[in-house]
C-alpha cells in the first residue's frame, strides 16, 4: 500500500486538473450510476464534533474509495484545521488496499475545485468583484480555485476577526496580484460583489439576501450543526444548486440547515431546489436563465469528489515514483 503525507499530496494535486475531472463524474451522480450510501456519523457532544465516514463507488472509472473526516469546528481557535482527514484508495477488482493519503488538503481542494466548477457553470462570465467571507482553508482554497475559472479584479475579504481579514487581503495581493481589502462591516462585503464565497462555521447566517445584488453567484461551503451560513431571504430569492439533493438535505450534521430547516417551517419544499449540479452540467436542467438572476450553490461536500481527487493524486504518485510503500 502506498502512503502519501500531507506534503505529498499537495504536490501532487493539479487544480486545474481536478475541476476538469469533477465535471463528468458529477453528471455520473446526478443520473444514479455511482453508489454513494449517506455518510455515517458519529457525534462528539462535548467537543462539538463529529467523526464521518463517506465510502463510495465510481463505477464508469472504477474508482472505489472511502474518506475518514473529522470536523472540530473549534479547532481553528487552536491553530488546527476544522477537517482533518485520510482516505484510502481500493482496487475495486480485487477490493485490496492500494494507497492510504492525507485527506486535509483533499477535502480543502475538492471543496474548492467544486465551487470553482459552479461558478464556471452559473456565475456571469463578466463577473469580476469577489467577496470571500472566511479566513480559514477554505477561503484560501476557493480564491486559487475561482480564480481559474472568472477574471477576478477585487476580492473582499470579510472574517469574524478583523486582523485576519486583513492579512488573508494582503497575502492574497502578494500572491494573486490583484486588489484585495480586509473589511470589518459584512455588508460593505456583500454590497456590489458579483461572486460570493462563504466559508465560514457560522451559526448566524453571513449570506443575507437584503445584500445580495441582481445577478450574483454565491458558493456556500459553510455548515453547522447549531446553525445556517444563508439567511431565508437569500434562499426565497436565489436559484438553488446542490451537489445530491438527497445529501443536501439529509438531517443535520449531514445536510445543509440553510434549505432544511425553511423545508420543515413550511417555507420552501423540496422542490425550490432546482438542480443538482451535474443536472446542469448535462444540459438535463437550465442554468442561469438571465444576467439579473441570483444563483446559490449549496454544498454540503459529497464523496466523489474526494475519491476524484484522491485517484489524481495516487496515478500523478505512481508516475512520479512518490511516496512510500509498506506491507500490512
Amino acid at each position: 500500500m502506498l502512503i502519501l503525507n500531507r506534503r505529498e499530496v499537495e504536490s501532487l494535486l493539479d487544480l486545474d486538473q481536478l475541476i476538469e475531472s469533477l465535471a463528468p463524474e458529477m453528471i455520473e451522480l446526478s443520473k444514479g450510476s455511482i453508489s454513494m450510501p449517506a455518510r455515517g456519523i458519529v457525534q462528539i457532544q462535548e467537543k462539538h464534533g463529529i467523526l464521518a465516514t463517506m465510502p463510495v463507488y465510481l463505477n464508469s472509472s472504477k474508482i472505489l474509495s472511502t474518506k475518514l473526516v473529522s470536523v472540530y469546528p473549534e479547532n481553528e481557535s487552536r491553530g488546527l484545521p476544522s477537517h482533518q482527514a485520510v482516505i484510502l484508495v481500493f482496487d475495486s477488482a480485487t477490493g485490496s488496499a492500494l494507497a492510504l493519503m492525507d485527506g486535509t488538503s483533499i477535502t480543502g481542494a475538492r471543496t474548492a475545485a467544486g465551487s470553482a466548477l459552479a461558478t464556471r457553470t452559473l456565475a456571469r462570465p463578466e463577473a469580476q468583484i469577489l467577496a470571500l467571507l472566511g479566513t480559514g482553508v477554505q477561503a484560501r482554497s476557493h480564491i486559487r480555485a475561482v480564480m481559474r475559472v472568472r477574471k477576478i479584479r477585487e476580492v473582499r475579504v470579510w472574517g469574524r476577526s478583523a486582523e485576519k481579514a486583513v492579512s488573508l487581503a494582503q497575502e492574497i495581493s502578494r500572491e494573486h496580484g490583484i486588489q484585495a481589502r480586509g473589511l470589518t462591516s459584512l455588508q460593505e462585503t456583500l454590497v456590489g460583489a458579483e461572486i460570493v464565497c462563504a466559508t465560514t462555521h457560522s451559526a448566524d447566517p453571513v449570506v443575507l439576501g437584503e445584500w445580495l445584488k441582481p445577478g450574483v453567484h454565491v458558493n456556500s461551503v459553510g455548515l453547522n450543526a447549531q446553525g445556517r451560513e444563508v439567511d431565508e431571504a437569500a434562499v426565497l430569492k436565489a436559484l438553488v444548486v446542490v451537489e445530491s439533493r438527497d445529501q443536501a438535505l439529509a438531517p443535520a450534521p449531514s445536510g445543509a440547515n440553510d434549505l432544511t430547516w425553511l423545508i420543515q417551517k413550511g417555507v420552501i419544499t423540496r422542490e425550490h431546489i432546482h438542480a443538482e449540479l451535474g443536472e446542469i452540467l448535462s444540459g438535463a436542467r437550465p442554468g442561469r436563465t438571465s444576467p439579473e438572476q441570483i444563483t446559490l450553490y449549496k454544498s454540503v461536500g459529497v464523496a466523489v469528489q474526494d475519491a476524484v481527487a484522491a485517484q489524481l493524486v495516487l496515478d500523478a504518485a505512481r508516475q512520479q515514483k512518490i511516496g512510500r510503500e509498506i506491507d500490512i
